[in-house]
C-alpha cells in the first residue's frame, strides 16, 4: 500500500503547495520542508496512518518517506 497520496495531502496542508506539485521523486527541500517542518509532518502522518514512525533513516523525497512508512506498517 502506498501512502504517496496521504505524505501529498499533509504536505500540501504544511505548505500551501498544490497536492499535484509534491510527486515521489519531490525532496523535502525542494518543497520548501525543513527539520521541524519534518517532525510535525511525520507527527501528523502517524495520527492519519496510525502507526508510530519513528525516523531512524535517513529519507530525502516523498519516495523515500512512503518506502519507510510501508515497512513501518508491515512490521506494526
Amino acid at each position: 500500500m502506498s501512502y504517496i497520496d496521504t505524505i501529498a495531502k499533509i504536505v500540501s496542508e504544511r505548505t500551501g503547495c498544490d497536492v499535484e506539485a509534491v510527486k515521489p521523486e519531490s525532496t523535502f527541500s525542494d518543497l520548501g520542508i525543513d527539520s521541524l517542518d519534518t517532525v510535525e509532518l511525520l507527527m501528523n502522518l502517524e495520527d492519519e496512518i496510525g502507526v508510530e514512525i519513528e525516523l531512524d533513516e535517513k529519507v530525502e523525497t516523498i519516495d523515500d518517506l512512503d518506502k519507510f512508512i510501508q515497512k513501518k506498517v508491515e512490521n506494526a
